[in-house]
């Protein structure tokens, strides 16, 4: 009992290493100062940004260390780099070393990497230690790391809220600190017991408890994330931030009076026939054999052999008749047979549901990503500066919002069963929508509402792009598989990036100049104006990508739920 106690207390680390270790998030806080300082243009500075989300193409050598080293090395490891990372750059902006671009870059290339071993960590714990839920786990957890950029503002107003260059000092020192923190609970990692039906039925239960709790976290922070009225009410404001990430640890106490309860007083009366069930413990016997945790933690299957008779293979496409529309191919053309199924690596890239969703993440989430990193820069150039801190921290929160909702299809889908690939379309919605309006206007209102559409539909692409991976191309394959979807990202933010550095520098004055060259600033709608545009027709390519992935994969999913309900049925 004392180990279902422990993988809370594991799962509450994990939060905590998520919440403060989203450090490319703030990147916009502290551009327009780095840029003055190292005297750089627009295209340059986004080659920072670049070099950032370039970390995450090396994210494999996390995996790899895991091969090698204990968890809690790999762990430190990833703090040290991101303490090398923005320690240097910290230097750099504070005039106390000067470096040539190339080792700044360097740095931001390090820092960037950093982020996706501590991303590796805490996906090896929630599957671990939550093999059953192991869903759940991962969106409650990813959510969190949206939420840093509001999280270090809070800290920034508390500490001193006229020095941008502070957001890389606690870059450098938070996730270190928080590393420590984490540390004992890691060490005590619980042997795994594979839990009963009403077991998973309790987890569950815990988990949307956690998750209401994050809503919470989210609304205050949404509310007074960006408070920096004076410093007294700031710094209780952050106080009352930490409280709430510390509020989850009551969970393990629960667990340990629930155990107690059971034990003395549940022998005397019980409660039957809870209509509120989560997880139906029937359903688990689709899932027979997953929950064994084998030594080499590999993932459990997402099919059982109940329900996945076949080998891989793909739909048999016999020769069309010429009159056979050109659509219709597109649909049914190696359409997947069904959820779960192992791809390799050379499979996964012939698969067109691949490129499809490929095209997806790279025109949806990754601008969403792209537009956080140049949020700085929109805001100088519609004169808003002075609310940049105010727009990080609502693009923090609705990113965490949209995270929090991507965990929607696994709470109501014993009432309403939808393709998790339909709700990727519906997430992809906001974006267009958002990028048209912040093209059309440069008021101060379309700017916030963008930035808030944005982040909701970018933080629920990034939270169920790992599930979407596991379901289509195998939950085995899917530390590979996800590794190569996520290569979109550096390649998105070079592109776009690009592009925005291209239309700014092209309508923007000389400001200030250092010994090597020149700082380009842009003022007025026209900076960014085009890059909206553009911006938004690619989104649109992907909202039809999403679309077209949908439709192709609806039938896979409408399979999997059928053979779950067949087979609650049968075993009733």
């Amino acid at each position: 009992m004392a180990g279902q106690s422990r993988k809370w207390m594991i799962l509450v680390a994990t939060i905590w290493i998520q919440a403060f270790t989203g450090t490319n998030f703030d990147f916009s806080a502290y551009s327009s100062d780095l840029k003055s300082v190292l005297g750089i243009s627009q295209v340059q500075l986004n080659y920072l940004a670049v070099a950032s989300d370039l970390g995450k193409v090396f994210g494999w050598s996390s995996g790899l260390a895991l091969m090698y080293f204990p968890l809690w090395t790999v762990l430190f490891a990833a703090a040290f780099m991101g303490f090398v990372g923005y320690g240097v750059q910290w230097l750099v902006i504070t005039h106390f070393i000067s470096l040539p671009y190339i080792m700044v870059f360097l740095c931001c290339l390090l820092a960037g990497l950093s982020i996706c071993w501590f991303n590796t960590v805490c996906f090896v714990l929630c599957i671990s230690n939550f093999p059953a839920n192991r869903s759940l786990a991962l969106s409650l957890t990813v959510s969190f790391n949206g939420v840093s950029a509001a999280l270090y503002t809070l800290a920034y107003n508390a500490i001193n809220p006229t020095s941008p260059e502070l957001y890389l000092l606690l870059n450098a020192l938070i996730p270190l600190i928080v590393s420590f923190t984490a540390i004992i609970p890691i060490l005590r990692q619980p042997p795994f017991e594979p839990l009963p039906p009403d077991g998973v039925r309790r987890d569950s239960l815990m988990f949307l408890l956690l998750n209401i709790l994050a809503a919470l976290n989210g609304v205050y922070l949404l509310l007074f994330g960006s408070n920096s009225s004076d410093l007294t009410s700031a710094r209780l404001l952050f106080g009352g931030a930490i409280l709430l990430l510390v509020f989850p640890l009551c969970i393990p106490g629960l667990v340990i009076a629930r155990n107690w309860y059971n034990r003395t007083i549940h022998t005397s009366f019980r409660l039957e026939g809870s209509g509120f069930i989560l997880v139906d413990p029937d359903e688990l016997e689709l899932h027979k054999g997953m929950l064994a945790h084998e030594a080499n933690r590999e993932g459990y299957q997402l099919l059982s052999d109940d329900v996945v008779q076949n080998p891989v293979k793909s739909v048999a496409v016999e020769e069309e008749d010429s009159d056979e529309s050109c659509c219709k191919k597109l649909i049914t053309r190696d359409q997947l047979e069904g959820l779960g199924i192992e791809h390799s690596l050379s499979l996964l890239l012939t698969r067109s549901d691949f490129w499809l969703y490929y095209i997806t993440y790279f025109c949806g989430g990754t601008i969403g990503l792209v537009y956080s990193n140049n949020l700085g820069q929109i805001a100088q150039s519609l004169g808003q500066s002075s609310n940049t801190t105010t727009l990080v921290t609502l693009y923090s929160s609705f990113s965490f919002f949209g995270r929090l909702l991507s965990a929607t299809p696994d709470y109501i889908r014993a009432k309403v069963y939808f393709a998790r690939t339909g709700w990727l379309a519906i997430a992809l919605l906001p974006t267009p929508f958002a990028l048209f309006l912040l093209a059309s206007s440069g008021n101060a209102s379309a700017l916030q509402a963008g930035t808030a559409l944005m982040g909701l539909s970018s933080g629920f692409i990034f939270a169920a792009a790992v599930s979407i991976t596991s379901e289509l191309f195998g939950p085995n394959s899917v530390g590979v598989n996800h590794n190569i979807l996520i290569t979109n990202i550096p390649i998105g933010s070079l592109i776009y990036g690009f592009l925005a550095a291209l239309v700014y520098d092209s309508h923007g004055f000389t400001g200030t100049k250092s010994m090597t060259s020149e700082s380009v600033v842009c003022m007025g709608r026209d900076c960014y104006y085009l890059t909206f545009v553009w911006w938004g027709c690619l989104s649109l390519l992907g909202l039809g990508s999403s679309l077209v992935l949908f439709i192709r994969t609806r039938r896979a999913y409408q399979r999997f739920e059928q053979a779950r309900i067949s087979s609650n049925i049968n075993d009733s």
